[in-house]
């Protein structure tokens, strides 16, 4: 699809492209402003650290490498660039060089997550109080509830702290618990990324049967949703899988790319191996924290038998401090002028080649 140029978005042809005159990059020369944060991952893993007695529950559901990705810190300007080069008639990222996507290879490559089996669906016909109470244990104050959904702080006030003698039953309810959180927080946030909706909790009663569902579709489906409706004009805010949008940008775009060399391998951080968590025993690891020293214990015997690490997502070699030395400032201007002046040799059309391929899960 052409365009008229820098100082005018409107597209030569108008007969695929309907809803320009809705669309944000109809006033991209008045509007400054950057699109606004909903996605609430830092603050869900500061107020939830994970209980090593659920870990296994978590993998055996398949969202441990969701977990390990964590919170990235989100270059909003980037995010507002990229979101007035969306459009809704397509599904797509209109650029100079044509048009690109997320597809379901990134999504399955970058988070980690599978892409085959059962589809995501279900109802949202679903009693909330009797749902808590069989899956979770807990019966959720009426504060905590808004329509079907549930406040990400009251399953962390109320699950996140099994007792030391909680049997399987228990843990696997907190496990439950977790997830769900983590799809609100990170994967499937609403509007403030505050709340998550009850309809994904009945998917978790069988956390083997779980581990089967095309969740990277749902989070793909969701994003594309999310992205369609924050491109249109009068929009303030994004919600859905931010992240994703981000690191897809990162493995294929140089705008805004963070100082991290191409030359790096995708591998293990060096602590993978010797800590079994992100927090065991109050021992907090410098991927729970951006950028900030911390100290590292040792883990106790009575943990040294616990199963292997599962692969991580190609996403995890993302997190490295977000520093820019061409736009030091994240300026939304500089980062348009950018997109337009892009040529070929600046976009990685495979990135995901040799080693990373090689060190990819059989379910991608």
């Amino acid at each position: 699809m052409s365009f008229r140029g820098l100082h005018d978005a409107d597209p030569l042809d108008p007969s695929v492209l309907l809803l320009q005159h809705r669309h944000r990059s109809h006033s991209v020369d008045t509007e400054q402003d950057v699109l606004r944060p909903r996605q609430q991952m830092r603050v869900f893993l500061s107020m939830w650290r994970m209980d090593p007695r659920i870990r296994p529950y978590v993998i055996r559901a398949g969202f441990y490498g969701i977990y390990r990705l964590g919170h990235i810190i989100i270059d909003w300007p980037l995010i507002t660039c990229l979101v007035e080069r969306w459009r809704p008639e397509t599904h797509t990222f209109h650029v100079p060089l044509g048009e690109m996507t997320i597809m379901l290879q990134d999504v399955a490559i970058i988070l980690g997550l599978r892409i085959d089996g059962p589809a995501v669906t279900g109802t949202c016909m679903v009693d909330v109080a009797e749902l808590c109470g069989e899956l979770l244990g807990v019966t959720p104050p009426a504060d905590a509830l808004r329509g079907l959904t549930i406040s990400i702080r009251c399953l962390c006030q109320q699950l996140s702290t099994p007792g030391p003698d909680a049997d399987e039953v228990t843990l696997e309810r907190s496990a439950r618990g977790f997830i769900l959180a983590l799809m609100g927080s990170f994967l499937f946030p609403d509007k403030k990324g505050v709340h998550v909706h009850m309809c994904f909790l009945p998917l978790l009663r069988d956390l083997t049967l779980t581990s089967t569902y095309s969740w990277g579709g749902a989070v793909l489906a969701h994003t594309y949703r999310e992205l369609c409706r924050a491109s249109l004009d009068r929009i303030c805010g994004i919600s859905g899988c931010i992240t994703l949008i981000q690191l897809w940008s990162w493995e294929r775009l140089h705008v805004g790319r963070p100082d991290f060399g191409r030359s790096v391998p995708f591998a293990a951080p060096p602590f993978l191996h010797a800590l079994h968590d992100d927090d065991i025993d109050g021992v907090v690891d410098e991927d729970m924290v951006d950028g900030l020293p911390v100290q590292h214990g040792v883990q106790p015997e009575a943990e040294a038998a616990v199963e292997p690490e599962p692969a991580l997502p190609l996403g995890c070699r993302w997190r490295v401090p977000l520093t820019r030395v061409l736009n030091p400032s994240g300026v939304l201007l500089l980062y348009r002028d950018q997109l337009d002046a892009q040529t070929s040799d600046q976009v990685l059309w495979q990135p995901y080649v040799g080693e990373v391929v090689d060190r990819l899960p059989l379910y991608a």
